[in-house]
């Protein structure tokens, strides 16, 4: 395997090459043109690991991404909580006032509207968020800007013309760093907290109320379910997978019994990956319990 290394999809400067920077400073970076090609980079050895965006705090849940994680045979290790920055990056020497277009990821551009029309600049779809700060640096177009990540603009030697023009100042990205091998073991996140999740895929029997009754376990056991969702499976309308995140560790006792009763009334279940909590999540958990 290659040590040290972790892939992630878009063009240097990416949010995932910054997601990539914060978690594991240390690792030589792999950028790919796909999830795909991120998860086929670990499982060929080219990378350690892979960093891969799983919902977006403005836009919702990353496409594709539920139905890859089942069936990358990787396992989530760790989470990312990335503060998404959006910077308008010009050329070199051009002004605010210059710029009539702006290329980013569909995403992105969704995401500082209320920019966008104050100051009259009309979208454009690019590739990614990276990508068009590539391709506006290439086409030296003075009235063609780029959406991007601060970083995205020193890489590719563009100004930044305005900064942090998200329409909503929480924006957060959420990233799993995936690994060919699980690692189960209780571990403090970087700030020393000791908050556990575990993230599943499971779908229910052919069972009345099968989803309610398999719920219950968590709710009587006083386990919090931080995420469910729902999904179809092979483009069948009867055959639904659920993704679920939960805090705690399975050999947590309350934990260990809702899974147990949550068995029961499924036809496959599948652990993803047992992880501490990003610092983000438990200082977000602190605040609503105050």
């Amino acid at each position: 395997m290659t040590k040290n290394v972790i892939a992630f999809q878009g063009e240097l400067g990416a949010y995932s090459h910054e997601a990539c920077r914060q978690s594991r400073p240390g690792m030589d970076v792999l950028p790919c043109r796909s999830f795909e090609e991120v998860i086929e980079a670990v499982r060929d050895n080219k990378a350690e690991l892979a960093m891969l965006p799983i919902e977006n705090s403005t836009y919702g849940r990353v496409a594709d991404i539920h139905h890859l994680l089942p069936a990358s045979g990787l396992h989530i290790i760790d989470e990312a909580f990335v503060r998404v920055h959006i910077s308008l990056l010009g050329l070199p020497g051009t002004k605010l006032g210059d710029i009539r277009e702006a290329m980013s990821h569909t995403v992105l551009l969704g995401q500082c509207r209320k920019f966008m029309r104050e100051h009259g600049i009309l979208p454009v779809t690019g590739t990614d968020t990276a990508g068009s700060a590539m391709e506006v640096a290439k086409r030296q177009e003075p009235a063609l800007a780029a959406l991007a990540s601060p970083i995205a603009g020193e890489i590719y030697g563009l100004d930044s013309l305005a900064d942090e023009i998200e329409d909503l100042k929480n924006n957060t990205t959420r990233f799993l760093v995936m690994s060919r091998e699980p690692d189960r073991k209780r571990r403090a996140n970087s700030e020393g907290g000791d908050l556990m999740m575990t993230s599943f895929v499971f779908r229910v029997r052919n069972l009345p109320a099968a989803l309610y009754k398999a719920m219950g376990g968590f709710a009587t056991n006083g386990v919090n379910m931080t995420k469910l969702e729902s999904y179809m499976v092979n483009g069948s309308f009867t055959a639904t997978q659920f993704y679920a995140d939960i805090e705690g560790h399975p050999e947590d006792p309350s934990v260990a019994r809702a899974l147990e009763e949550l068995d029961y009334f499924t036809s496959s279940l599948s652990i993803l990956g047992v992880y501490p909590a990003d610092p983000l999540r438990v200082r977000q958990k602190a605040t609503r319990s105050e």
